[in-house]
């Protein structure tokens, strides 16, 4: 719309330009006729618009007509006052247009554009093992351990170059004939695929671009065509981020193949992929019969991000409050509180002679598993006491139970915005800071173990509740804000059992996490209690259906299965600084390591099974907290509780302290044993312990005596000497707490 200074300026330009000739505006009446205007003459507007959107721009006609000025030559009288009309009407068609535009229109592409970016299908188990070897085909391979039963997404190789087990499948011949073959053993509704490059330390190979082929018998193959074109679709960028393509158009067959056309120059054709397609139901196929049973238990079977995960717990906590309690134990770098669902029959109390237990989950923020298992845990147990159930009420009953789903809320909100196909094998793992929780305790193995080799432990050396080291202390340590709120909730419950829920493999490992010989990565390392930890490592993996199956195959190149599915830690791969090993020497908790599946971040389709595959276990090794002996050291004069009372087992190099209310469980193998009870100022006592091999504990009582003054005769027992190192280890405590209040 041409503004007012313009319309001024016009008659001073005028003179300038050259006289319009009389044939210009001739043309716009037969187009006026041709639009349906009656007779042979256009009326006045619609001959005014043709004849404005046909002049060129710097004639006189296509400009609003100044004030008081005369029609120029060849152009009508009549014609004048119609094109101020027109140009009234096409500024109030523009105005209108313009709305339409602004409200309407900019949300819509928003919303088209997310949709596509959801598959809508599950994947087909590759990464999970669903597949199974057998349903993978090749054109070729370059030996066994790259063959197409390594073609999986995510999968990982060994740590030498030619491993029998490797990271991936690798063509034998470097031309675009090769391909990768995929049995769906059923007619499916393929929608994606999703690939890596090969995983190795000592090559880099990937696929940069593929063609998709399907068929129903192989023998026909059918490309997935672009509209008429043989679709190509685009690769990886490097080896290890997982990229999804889409098909155009949904397929329906029982194969696939992944063509590959391009790769990186200087690697070969290797690969690792997912599919993506949901499977059709057909009452002709065999394998139907062998599909996983849904579970028996309606639980919530989804991911759940941070504000989903709260409403569950509160949702929880409504429904059985007599039972329930949620607390927070501290926050994440990034400020998400950290909380934990407490099942009790009386929650938010220690009750003497009531042991504590607590599973941890979501160390790594992208091993999602163990975070949905315990989520469904608190559902069950929930649930199930309401219904009366005879198990979980005596569990519930005579057990304290906490929870903790999420210990690096921060690295899980990181890995679910990718989900759980796309985060890759690392995407996720760390916190926000980049620290690897399972790294970040304090390493109380190294002064345990030089103090060992010196003869010092346990006279002038503790064997249990060793201190913080001072270094772990210092305002400049490198210590997580997840990791000073697991510390701090260690002081505050006296735990007596726990399990750390992991992701990536399926084993059970149990301490010590940290080679005993500094310079080597594998090294057998049992603790002083290594009968007792092999039985709980053995109690789940028995227990757990997926670790007991025939049938299981490897999930990357360790075989766990020679050996029952457990493994001391540090004979796997060295961890200082892990969970496992402070909790262990620095409390008087026991802990282990779950490996719950080869997928780390499996898809919410596999919940259901993954429940069922890991209820039993849950639930069997809740129960052996109650396995061993328990008992309560009291003053012999006051009948009070002692705290911190040292409890040794003879032939144990490990001993354990009574809790506040003078309380203790100590966890022991069937057998009979020699216990003494000693505190500072008391007289020590041994009395005999007998384990049966029934899951129910032993009393094992004690009642200390004063130990006499100085100078005045003591029968019996000695007065044992000061406790320093239950004084620096709360030294060191209170120091760790206030640099993290510091700003």
């Amino acid at each position: 719309m041409a503004g007012l200074p313009l319309a001024l300026l016009l008659p001073l330009l005028l003179p300038l330009l050259p006289p319009v000739p009389p044939a210009r505006a001739a043309p716009p009446r037969p187009r006026a006729t041709a639009m349906g205007a009656p007779g042979g003459t256009a009326p006045g507007p619609p001959n005014s618009t043709a004849a404005a959107t046909a002049a060129p721009p710097n004639t006189a006609p296509s400009s609003p007509a100044a004030p008081g000025r005369r029609p120029e030559r060849g152009a009508g009288t009549t014609a004048a006052a119609p094109r101020r009309k027109l140009v009234r009407v096409k500024v109030v068609r523009k105005k209108v247009v313009k709305k339409k535009v602004l409200k309407k229109r900019p949300k819509a592409p928003a919303k088209d554009t997310a949709a596509p970016q959801e598959p809508s299908c599950p994947p087909l188990g590759l990464e999970s093992l669903r597949v199974q070897d057998s349903q993978l085909r090749a054109s070729s391979h370059k030996r066994y351990g790259l063959g197409a039963h390594r073609g999986r997404l995510n999968i990982q190789s060994g740590l030498y170059d030619g491993d029998f087990y490797d990271g991936g499948w690798c063509a034998g011949q470097e031309d675009a004939g090769q391909w990768l073959e995929v049995d769906a053993r059923s007619l499916t509704n393929f929608t994606g695929v999703i690939t890596q490059g090969l995983n190795s330390i000592w090559t880099y190979d990937w696929v940069t671009s593929y063609k998709v082929q399907v068929s129903n018998d192989t023998y026909t193959w059918h490309p997935c065509r672009n509209g008429t074109e043989e679709a190509v679709f685009p690769g990886n960028k490097d080896p290890e981020t997982p990229v999804l393509n889409l098909l155009p158009q949904p397929v329906v067959a029982r194969y696939l193949r992944i063509n590959p056309q391009s790769w990186f120059p200087n690697g070969t054709i290797c690969l690792r992929a997912e599919v993506l397609g949901c499977p059709l139901p057909d009452p002709n196929n065999i394998y139907a019969q062998h599909r996983q049973p849904l579970p028996s238990s309606e639980l919530d079977f989804r991911h759940h991000n941070y504000k989903e995960m709260r409403k569950l717990m509160k949702r929880v906590s409504d429904e059985c409050p007599d039972i329930t309690r949620v607390y927070s134990i501290g926050k994440s770098y990034l400020g998400l509180k950290m909380y934990v669902m407490e099942i009790s029959d009386n929650p938010g109390q220690h009750e003497v002679g009531e042991p504590e237990f607590r599973y941890v989950a979501g160390m790594h923020g992208n091993e999602v598993l163990g975070r949905e298992l315990l989520l469904n845990l608190m559902e069950y147990l929930c649930r199930e006491f309401r219904a009366g159930n005879p198990r979980v009420v005596q569990l519930v009953t005579e057990t304290r139970i906490h929870l903790l789903p999420s210990m690096n809320p921060d690295g899980y909100e990181t890995a679910y915005k990718l989900g759980s196909e796309l985060s890759g094998w690392a995407m996720g793992r760390w916190t926000y800071e980049g620290i690897d929780l399972n790294h970040n305790f304090a390493d109380l193995n190294t002064a345990l173990w030089d103090a060992e080799d010196n003869d010092l432990v346990p006279h002038d050396f503790p064997n249990h509740y060793i201190p913080i080291p001072e270094y772990y202390t210092f305002a400049n340590a490198t210590v997580a804000p997840e990791t000073r709120a697991v510390i701090d909730w260690m002081q505050r419950y006296p735990f007596v059992l726990s399990a750390n829920l992991h992701g990536g493999e399926l084993v059970v490992t149990y301490p010590f996490d940290m080679t005993r010989t500094y310079w080597k990565a594998q090294e057998l390392t049992p603790t002083a209690d290594d009968g007792v930890f092999r039985w709980l490592a053995t109690v789940y993996a028995t227990s757990n259906l997926a670790m007991a199956s025939e049938e299981r195959r490897l999930c990357h190149y360790d075989d766990f299965i020679r050996f029952g599915n457990i493994i001391n830690g540090a004979n796997w791969h060295t961890v200082p600084g892990s969970m496992n090993d402070f909790s262990y020497l620095h409390t008087n908790c026991f802990e282990i390591t779950v490996e719950l599946s080869c997928d780390k971040f499996p898809h919410a389709s596999e919940l259901p099974a993954e429940w069922e595959n890991n209820r039993e276990s849950l639930l069997l090794y809740m129960e052996q907290v109650h396995r061993g002996i328990k008992g309560v050291v009291r003053d012999g004069d006051t009948e009070e509780g002692i705290a911190n009372a040292i409890i040794s087992v003879d032939g144990i190099n490990h001993d354990i302290r009574t809790a506040f209310d003078g309380d203790y469980w100590r966890l022991l193998n069937p057998g009979e044993y020699e216990v003494t009870a000693r505190a500072e100022g008391y007289e020590a006592a041994t009395q005999p312990c007998r384990v049966p091999f029934e899951n129910v504990p032993t009393p094992c009582s004690f009642r200390l005596h004063r130990a006499p003054r100085p100078g005045a005769p003591r029968p019996g027992g000695s007065r044992p000497p000061a406790d320093p190192p239950l004084r620096l280890q709360r030294q060191r405590l209170r120091r760790l707490r206030a640099h993290r209040r510091a700003p």
